[in-house]
């Protein structure tokens, strides 16, 4: 007998769906598994038997193929046992045909029968749920991801008796309720802007920075604050909306990092790889193809301390995603696109010592150390960089001091008021801050008047910058016009943004 179910496998965040098709006939006892599929979902053969057994189900006596359609696309992970089990069993009589069809399976089976959590379940509903599916049954470890989906119908199995049970009509299973979404406090906070002595200059430049989106490179000597500063910046992180949790949600599902007692993410990521990091994790890749470092700081933050240490071939990796946003990953199995929009918080010290432009510390670096030293960040990635600060070393007596800093939580209310200004600027088109505004959208929103543009051109000539440092100036003087209330943006606004894009330290 023939029969037929259906599951989605996943090409990057897009998800398409697989015809599991089994055909059972006479013959001497087999069982193979056809259409293009990897080694997890061939490995399934034993899972899927054993599991069919230990149900106190018949496996059957005859040939089994198993065809999963399109044959042309690569079929990875054991999300496909669930709907291999079912098909199975409908086409040896254990299970209806008609209640069988009325839904997509996922879920990979131990040798029990369990139904284990498998990755990659939002972007798999959602996409389903796109093409007009609306029923489906899903591993029960996975219902806290899937309760964020309206519009469905989820059912959530522990094991495959309770599914055919279900399908049987002899059984219930547990509906998955939908959760309300909400914001939560960001884990990721390690230290406050109150905590921070001094370094007003370099707060001002976070603050902006994170107000529009924007990337930002500290350079200064050891033990100045650098790497305190960058952890600051999860607590002045603006709140997630909604449709930008679920961008982060399914790059950490596919990854396999997604927090299963949430099922969704509600903070934005501060991501923090250690320079000894490859291409590869940066990036994204390996033989599964899943998301690096980039994609899982999608909508939030990637922290790289101390960046000329990074190996100079994986940092240069950077300019593509901090250009366009996405990183597209090569394989022999595909071509996958990931999200990668994320504020880039780099440090460095300018020299081997440390000590190169310090206003009290002696440098007992060479020219050629000190130029060969910044040589490790080429001129082009830098130019994607639209802040570049200064830090120096924190006085005595501003570090003894009593005074109260201003808290992260005080600069955060300036932050959220400048993005909702932004939302509501960019409403509907997919961008949600001034860092990431299209060419028309920079001539439309960052008009100047004649003075300002007159400041603009003296810059632009006497910095030689290139149209990406002119346009990225436009850009962060549009953040700062925002963060003071301003419609427009005016002549001091300029004057600060130029400040922000070149630094003695960095040129010799």
């Amino acid at each position: 007998m023939l029969a037929k179910v259906n599951s989605f496998g996943l090409s990057g965040l897009s998800g398409y769906k697989v015809d599991v098709e089994v055909d059972i006939n006479r013959g001497l006892p087999g069982y193979d598994i056809v259409g293009l599929a990897d080694t997890a979902v061939k490995e399934s053969r034993e899972r899927v038997q054993s599991a069919i057994k230990n149900s106190m189900f018949q496996f059957p006596k005859s040939k089994v193929i198993v065809n999963l359609a399109p044959a042309g696309a690569k079929k990875e992970g054991p999300s496909f046992d669930l709907a291999i089990a079912i098909s199975i069993l409908v086409a040896s009589e254990q299970v209806k045909e008609l209640a069988a069809k009325n839904y997509i399976y996922f879920g990979e089976l131990g040798l029990d029968g369990n139904v284990k959590s498998v990755r990659g379940i939002l972007p798999l509903l959602i996409s389903a749920k796109e093409k007009g599916f609306k029923s489906f049954i899903i591993p029960f470890d996975n219902q806290k991801e899937a309760s964020y989906i309206t519009g469905i119908d989820v059912y959530a199995a522990k094991n495959l008796k309770e599914v055919c049970d279900f399908l049987n009509g002899a059984g219930n299973l547990e509906k998955v309720e939908n959760n309300e979404w909400k914001v939560e406090h960001n884990d990721y906070i390690k230290e406050d802007f109150a905590r921070v002595k001094g370094q007003y200059a370099v707060k001002r430049a976070m603050e902006i920075a994170v107000s529009g989106g924007h990337n930002i490179l500290m350079a200064g000597p050891p033990g100045a604050g650098k790497t305190m500063l960058a952890r600051c910046v999860p607590g002045i992180l603006p709140d997630l909306t909604f449709d930008e949790a679920l961008e982060i949600t399914k790059i950490h599902s596919i990854a396999g990092v997604l927090d299963s007692n949430k099922g969704v993410v509600t903070t934005r990521p501060f991501r923090s790889p250690h320079h000894t990091a490859t291409n590869v994790s940066l990036i994204g890749g390996g033989k599964d193809a899943k998301p690096g470092e980039v994609s899982l700081a999608h909508n939030g933050v990637l922290f790289l301390d101390e960046m000329p240490e990074y190996s100079r071939a994986t940092i240069e990796t950077l300019r593509g995603p901090l250009e366009d946003g996405v990183v597209t990953v090569s394989r022999a199995s595909g071509t996958y696109e990931y999200p990668a929009n994320f504020i880039l918080v780099a440090s460095m010290n300018p020299c081997p010592c440390g000590n190169y432009g310090s206003k009290d510390l002696v440098c007992t670096c060479s020219p050629t150390q000190i130029s060969k030293y910044l040589k490790r960040i080429s001129g082009p990635l830098l130019d994607r960089i639209d802040i570049k600060v200064d830090v120096d070393r924190v006085a005595f007596l501003d570090l003894k001091s009593d005074k109260l800093e201003e808290s992260s939580a005080e600069v955060k209310k300036r932050v959220d008021k400048a993005r909702k200004i932004q939302q509501q600027r960019f409403a509907g088109t997919g961008i949600y801050c001034n860092a990431k505004m299209t060419n028309k959208q920079v001539r439309e929103y960052c008009v100047l008047d004649e003075e300002s543009e007159n400041l603009l051109a003296n810059a632009f000539e006497k910095f030689n910058m290139s149209a990406r440092g002119y346009t990225r100036i436009l850009k962060v003087a549009r953040t700062i016009a925002d963060l003071d209330g301003s419609k427009d943006i005016k002549s001091n606004h300029i004057l600060e943004a130029i400040s922000y894009r070149n630094i003695d330290k960095l040129s010799l």
